[in-house]
C-alpha cells in the first residue's frame, strides 16, 4: 500500500502494478488525515494506493 500525493500517483500504480502484478484499488485520504505524507515526498497525501 502506497500513501502519495497528486504528483506521484502514476508512480506508486506502477509500483503497486511491479510488485503484485495485479491492479490496485485507489482511494481518496478524506480531509481529518490531513497529517497523512506522501511516501515519495513530503507533500501531504491525496491518495491511498493498493488493496
Amino acid at each position: 500500500m502506497y500513501r502519495c500525493c497528486e504528483n506521484h500517483i502514476e508512480l506508486a500504480i506502477d509500483m503497486y502494478v511491479d510488485e503484485k502484478e495485479m491492479a490496485p484499488e485507489i482511494e481518496k485520504i478524506f480531509v481529518d488525515n490531513q497529517g497523512v505524507r506522501c511516501d515519495f515526498c513530503n507533500n501531504q497525501a491525496i491518495y491511498i494506493v493498493g488493496n
